[in-house]
């Protein structure tokens, strides 16, 4: 996909924008997209930096793989240079150790934000942060060749980086119990028929899919999509009843703005 104005460029993370459509990409195919705490305070910056003209980002990786998972070097007392160890964070209070923790989240964060549609185009591997990133987007598009796994329980670990949620809602509580306990690899043909990949395709035609989902998303009207998006992601927490009183409401505001009548 070809870059445009750059917004942010640091620390494996690089952000383009064109217009409506942003593209966020991993940068460090050469360690095969390993993350960092560096790495995840630029994803929330590059959230922080979109405009507001934009309505769909895109994430993607370069190389072979999306993502595989933690950087190692994160368990070594060495760690990162100019970073805690997460030794030496498990030495913190727990106050501490919570608010790195979170800090680390607001990467994966802001993904669902209800005034874009963001889509990961996944490829390769995408292994345990590399997963959990996927799933922090809307839709994710993978390639034929990749490999989901969720490795942390077999760390001694959990999931932390916000993507027991979404594996949940999309698969359920005993295929998710599964994935994780047992690490084992997610392929292709079976992440599209969890729920997991929205669409697979050849690895060479991954881009001009996600191109031509961008385009489909923005044919809608922003303000719809943007209640639509809102509905759904309610969805889960209301009862029917509720629900459809939800759908009053968002109609009704959809159609006073339509006519003209809008405050």
């Amino acid at each position: 996909m070809a870059s445009f104005d750059s917004l942010l460029d640091k620390d494996g993370v690089r952000l383009t924008v064109d217009d409506a459509i942003a593209t966020v990409t991993l940068t460090n195919p050469a360690k095969r997209n390993a993350q960092s705490p560096a790495l995840w305070r630029a994803l929330a910056e590059a959230g922080r930096l979109l405009p507001g003209t934009v309505r769909v980002v895109v994430l993607r990786a370069e190389g072979k793989s999306f993502s595989a998972g933690l950087d190692r070097r994160a368990f070594t007392p060495e760690g990162f240079d100019g970073e805690p160890s997460f030794i030496d964070l498990a030495r913190g209070s727990d106050a501490e150790l919570d608010a790195a923790i979170a800090e680390y989240q607001e990467g994966f964060t802001w993904w669902r934000r209800s005034d874009i549609v963001s889509v990961a185009a996944v490829q390769g591997h995408a292994i345990g942060a590399g997963f959990q990133l996927a799933l922090a987007c809307d839709l994710r598009v993978v390639a034929d060749d990749v490999q989901f796994a969720m490795r942390e329980t077999g760390l001694g670990l959990v999931p932390d980086l916000t993507g027991t949620h979404p594996l949940v809602g999309l698969v359920g509580y005993a295929r998710a119990l599964e994935i994780c306990a047992t690490g084992r690899f997610v392929h292709a043909e079976e992440a599209q028929r969890a729920g997991l990949a929205n669409i697979a395709v050849p690895a060479d035609q991954l881009d001009a899919t996600v191109t031509e989902l961008a385009a489909a998303l923005l044919a809608a009207p922003r303000d719809a999509l943007i209640e639509t998006k809102a509905l759904l992601q309610g969805a889960a927490g209301r009862t029917y009843e509720e629900q459809r009183a939800a759908e009053r409401g968002a109609q009704a505001r959809r159609l006073r703005d339509l006519a003209g009548l809008s405050d």
